[in-house]
């Protein structure tokens, strides 16, 4: 049976099953399309025209920040810069975006992890976002390796780590094929060491009760459902070209991939697009 559904995308949904293999659906406003069910499939996005801020409704020429409005992406505190960049967190300074939505976001325990994507990162996240957040990156493995009390403690960790290991995934590497296993608790110890009198500091300051290190979490394997890699990568942009179709190949992190290239979902947030996929 032919498939066929229209709404504004949102970031694809994604469960970890026991054996490790990813189950992915994509939301379409109130719908939800199982994914994994359809590659080998050839399957179609076409844009629709219209973009909707996914916070205010407003109609708008160009999506922010993955979904927003530009009056929304200025004034909403999940757009502010240390969203991407927590070291720079002003909250103290009392020139938060939104304090209340500060404290319920950015107060909460986080974690700093090691995840290998397209070869071993660094990065934080919720605590109620594992395994999502690796599972978004493309990583095949993912380990804890900090438990700190708010978002701004954990981007000084990751800024006094990343010295030593990087904190970007290279996408187009992630897409190619899954990146060999790493034995994560050694780079975990490793780095550690070569960070002992940064991290001694932000211990000091902040207390051995809110930056947990952890030695005992074990790493995650995650399996992506993919029957073949591109050789080439090559990226679709609905803004340029509306409709894009092909074989769905495979999914990892937030791409599907097609035979004919690939697209990143969560790029085009808040389009109003029409999905169809062939019996």
């Amino acid at each position: 049976m032919s498939i066929k559904a229209s709404g504004h995308l949102e970031k694809m949904c994604t469960s970890l099953a026991e054996n490790g293999q990813v189950d992915y659906q994509l939301p379409l406003d109130d719908q939800r399309i199982g994914l994994n069910a359809l590659i080998g499939k050839v399957v179609s996005i076409e844009h629709l025209g219209d973009i909707h801020c996914i916070h205010c409704g407003r109609r708008s020429k160009k999506s922010f920040s993955q979904g927003y409005c530009y009056p929304c992406f200025t004034k909403l505190p999940q757009c502010d810069t240390c969203i991407m960049s927590p070291e720079k967190c002003h909250f103290h300074h009392g020139t938060c975006r939104d304090p209340e939505w500060g404290e319920k976001f950015c107060f909460t325990d986080h974690f700093v992890y090691l995840a290998n994507s397209s070869g071993v990162k660094v990065g934080i996240t919720r605590g109620t976002q594992l395994p999502t957040r690796w599972i978004d990156q493309g990583a095949t493995q993912g380990l804890p390796i900090f438990r700190v009390q708010t978002r701004y403690q954990a981007g000084l960790i990751e800024d006094c780590l990343r010295g030593h290991v990087a904190d970007k995934t290279h996408w187009q590497k992630m897409l190619k094929g899954n990146a060999d296993d790493i034995d994560l608790a050694a780079i975990r110890d490793e780095l550690m060491s070569k960070s002992e009198e940064g991290l001694e500091l932000l211990e000091e300051e902040y207390g051995l009760q809110a930056l947990q290190r952890l030695y005992s979490e074990t790493i995650t394997t995650i399996d992506f459902p993919v029957s073949q890699w591109p050789e080439k990568v090559k990226s679709f942009n609905l803004d340029k070209q509306p409709l894009v179709e092909g074989v769905l190949m495979g999914i990892k992190g937030q791409y599907l991939i097609l035979d004919t290239g690939v697209i990143n979902i969560r790029k085009f947030t808040a389009y109003n697009i029409q999905f169809s996929a062939a019996a």
